[in-house]
């Protein structure tokens, strides 16, 4: 009896990232009657059959030593086996850009064909290199994988191989019964060279099943017991004669010692065909079958007169191919329907898969006719075969850092929709959309329909840089809801327009640049008014909230460890005539990037960045004022520091970006330490004081202002991105406050047009109460100056981190970790602001304590 689990991959765990099989989704089993005892409705693609006598339970072989026979074979098939080490290089269909290892074996010593499975060679572009016994390396180049079925053919040069020679192991399709033993040899699990023993215990079993990814179908699977794992897919599974009797493909995930092989005959056929140099034809009329046992199929509809006809003619079978999936708008739609029994083809009587891949791929444009069973009643339709290949994309677009191909028979068979829409392989630039990253169907862009690919192309090359323009979208998963959004176009950071076309002679893609870019239309000025907030008692917010803008900042690459590639919060306009913002440097974390402001909510500017303040967390980004038709106003700073205890008003936007006010009190004002992120080094801010006030609304804000009654800023409230969650993996953000009147000596100098140049002590501090002073050596004078310069805080600074190690030579005269900072240029330190005197200096004169005595420093 099986126990239930997922399909397993075969593919390696380490120390690269692995090509895993996505996530498996099952279906419920409408027939229960089909799984074994003990097995999961969940399962009914995985489910297996015990009774019949094709299915006979087989335990599987240890891994004991080997008969002499077996040592001569496994000695002759190492030397055809290859370690395949490849990269994914970009989303493609199915499959996500990945690097990964798996397996593979030379099938043509002479021409240099390998071959292993179709999710190793990829529908999209491919890179890698094989391996040999001997370790002897060369490229490998996709020649075919096949549209459907998980197999693919790569080519090596036979000459770059010098030091062994080259064999290659015989395809026998035919030599795989239940009770053979075999033979699984491959990279399984990350090693060279793994063998793996088992039995083969059934040849009827339905593809397995991966979810969202490719997934083989219309086929059987050889099913045996070997315990094969990742890294393993493509291996050889031979027989005693060492000859290839199937190609590993994929197992259970729940730690089941079973294992699925793809049948030879399709691969051997493809194989055949490269060698002659002939085309490999491939027909489809668009449904996907499954086997069903004979019990299913006559509660289905299966007639006794035709089930004794097929066991007449097919002793030894027992099931029928049923129709699963019938895609709309396909040959077979409205003429088949899912539960159809298939009977014949053409007048032939048909049980097997690969039979009827036979008929289909030697009638593409022809028509076939098909006689079904559907409620007991014989049902003969005639249907137009397609090409398997014209349904399966070999090129792909790049625009607007996004990538785009027309949807793939994979795709629609999995969500059961008509092949047909431009597909989102790579969401990512301008069509970056919400919630996930794949599945999109592109429906039209700027007002107008992209039924396909090349109307797509048509459509995007006539829209200019920076243009803001409507889509509509789908998801594969709910083509019934339609999703509008209003995208900005980017054609300055990803400029070319590329078409990748897939060569097969040559097994790489040949890129052409299509369309040039448009240049961005100009701005024109626009006309709005903010609208009115409504307030109870607080009139001054209602004049403030017309010096908020809202930021939005997209980063078109992942620079410095900012998670993120799109960010909105506010900004303060603190000159209005000048058109500066002050922004928080969570929302504006670079220069690399692009900034629009909307203004009352209605007009939309484009900005630039102006200043980056190193250590104090925010930014000052400059708009065209001249675009602007509204009362727009410059905020007013207070000169003086907010108190503790202080009545202020809070006023801002939470996270719905909705206007919110109300009155609260300081509560403290003390040097605070934003976390580190372990996980990826980042800008973070250090050194500051940070406000908190009294309201729960604090910590749902990251774009607030604390006003006094006459509208005066007493200080920002802005976002700090700290460190990553290990728990969740999220990124934390803490909401603090800043004092305006730090912020005055770098605002009045942008003011003046003047751009800062600020000079920094390459620490980070900490407080040192005085009591940890005296231990650590600092004198009673000192101690009591401390006192007298600051009643409100008795404290100075230790230096905690520092960024780099200083110069050679001057050591003795740079800060080192553990150091008190007593005073800078005899000024003694006791507030956060006072270390600001390093700005505007290139030397400093220090006093610290180090070790316990007072030392002077230059």
């Amino acid at each position: 009896m099986a126990a239930n689990g997922e399909v397993r991959s075969k593919r390696k765990k380490s120390p690269i990232k692995v090509l895993d099989r996505p996530s498996k989704i099952y279906k419920q089993d409408p027939y229960p009657d089909e799984a074994e005892n003990g097995h999961s409705p969940e399962d009914d693609s995985y489910s297996m059959e015990t009774d019949g006598e094709d299915r006979i339970s087989l335990p599987p072989t240890t891994a004991t030593a080997d008969s002499a026979e077996w040592q001569a074979t496994i000695e002759k098939v190492v030397r055809n086996v290859v370690s395949i080490h490849f990269c994914q290089t970009c989303s493609f269909d199915t499959d996500s850009a990945i690097s990964s290892e798996a397996t593979g074996f030379v099938v043509d010593a002479e021409r240099g064909y390998i071959l292993t499975n179709r999710h190793v060679v990829g529908a999209g572009p491919f890179w890698g290199y094989c391996i040999f016994d001997n370790h002897e390396e060369c490229d490998v180049y996709p020649v075919y994988r096949d549209p459907v079925h998980d197999f693919g053919i790569l080519r090596f040069d036979p000459k770059a191989i010098k030091y062994m020679p080259l064999t290659e192991l015989i395809l026998r399709p035919d030599l795989a019964k239940v009770g053979v033993e075999i033979r699984v040899v491959g990279n399984d699990a990350g090693e060279k060279l793994s063998i793996l023993s088992g039995v083969i215990s059934r040849l009827d079993r339905n593809a397995p099943e991966y979810g969202e990814g490719y997934s083989d179908f219309n086929t059987n699977y050889i099913q045996a017991a070997a315990a094969a794992s990742g890294g393993s897919s493509g291996s050889p599974v031979v027989n005693l004669d060492g000859h290839a009797v199937a190609l590993q493909a994929g197992g259970r995930a729940d730690g089941a010692a079973t294992d699925y092989f793809l049948p030879l005959d399709r691969p051997l056929r493809a194989l055949e065909c490269i060698k002659k140099g002939e085309a490999i034809a491939r027909g489809t009329i668009q449904t996907q079958w499954v086997i069903k046992p004979f019990d299913e199929c006559r509660r289905l509809g299966l007639t006794s007169t035709w089930e004794a006809a097929i066991r007449k003619l097919f002793p030894k079978e027992t099931g029928m191919l049923v129709a699963e999936i019938v895609l709309p708008e396909g040959p077979a739609d409205k003429q088949l329907e899912e539960g159809d029994v298939l009977v014949r083809v053409n007048g032939e009587l048909l049980t097997q898969f690969v039979k009827l891949d036979s008929i289909l791929d030697s009638s593409v444009g022809k028509k076939v006719s098909l006689l079904v069973q559907r409620g007991g009643k014989d049902i003969e339709v005639e249907l137009s075969v397609g090409d398997l290949h014209a349904i399966t994309p070999d090129r792909f677009v790049t625009v607007a850092g996004g990538s785009f191909h027309d949807l793939s028979y994979q795709q629609a068979r999995l969500y059961a929709v008509p092949v047909k829409g431009v597909y989102v392989c790579e969401a990512a630039g301008s069509f970056k959309f919400e919630a996930t990253e794949s599945g999109w169907i592109i429906e039209s862009i700027d007002q107008r329909k992209t039924p396909d690919l090349d109307t797509f192309i048509k459509v995007i090359s006539t829209i200019p840089d920076r243009a803001r323009v409507v889509v509509t979208y789908k998801h594969l998963r709910d083509l019934h809801t339609i999703n509008t959004s209003i995208i900005h176009i980017d054609r300055h950071w990803s400029d070319k327009m590329r078409m990748a076309i897939r060569n097969d002679a040559t097994g790489v893609w040949d890129f052409t640049e299509l369309a040039e870019a448009l240049p961005a239309a100009p701005p024109a000025r626009c006309k709005a008014n903010f609208a009115r907030l409504d307030t109870v008692g607080h009139p001054a917010a209602a004049e403030v909230i017309q010096s908020f803008v809202r930021v939005s900042c997209t980063m078109p690459l992942k620079l410095d460890g900012f998670p993120r590639a799109r960010k909105i919060g506010f900004g303060l306009v603190i000159n209005a005539e000048k058109g500066l913002v002050i922004v928080s440097r969570a929302v504006v974390p670079f220069d690399l990037c692009d900034i629009s402001l909307t203004i009352a909510e209605s007009i939309i500017v484009e900005a630039k960045v102006i200043f980056l303040h190193p250590l104090a967390n925010y930014a000052i980004i400059q708009y065209d004022p001249s675009l602007v038709d509204a009362p727009v106003k410059s905020a007013k700073l207070a000169t003086d520091t907010i108190k503790q205890g202080a009545p202020t008003t809070f006023l801002g936007f939470n996270q719905n970006l909705r206007a919110v006010v109300t009155p609260t009190t300081v509560t403290d004002i003390t040097a605070v330490a934003i976390p580190s992120n372990a996980s990826a080094p980042r800008y973070r801010a250090i050194n500051l004081d940070a406000i908190t006030v009294d309201t729960g609304l604090s910590g749902q804000c990251g774009s607030v202002v604390l006003i006094r009654e006459d509208g005066t800023v007493e200080a920002l409230w802005l976002s700090y991105l700290g460190e990553r969650s290990p728990s969740n993996q999220k990124d934390v953000e803490y909401h603090l406050g800043l004092a305006t009147p730090t912020l005055l000596p770098i605002v009045n100098q942008i003011n003046s047009s003047v751009t800062p140049s600020l000079r920094i002590l390459n620490v980070e501090t900490n407080i040192v109460q005085m009591s940890q002073c005296r231990i650590m050596g600092v004198s009673e004078y000192c101690i009591a100056k401390v006192a007298e310069a600051n009643p409100s805080r008795h404290q100075l600074f230790m230096v905690r981190k520092i960024d780099c190690a200083p110069p050679a030579g001057y050591d003795d005269q740079s800060l080192h970790e553990g150091d008190i900072i007593l005073t800078l240029n005899d000024k003694l330190i006791t507030r956060v602001s006072e270390l600001d005197i390093m700005y505007d200096h290139e030397y400093l004169d220090a006093v610290i304590v180090r070790r316990g005595e007072e030392m002077a420093l230059r």
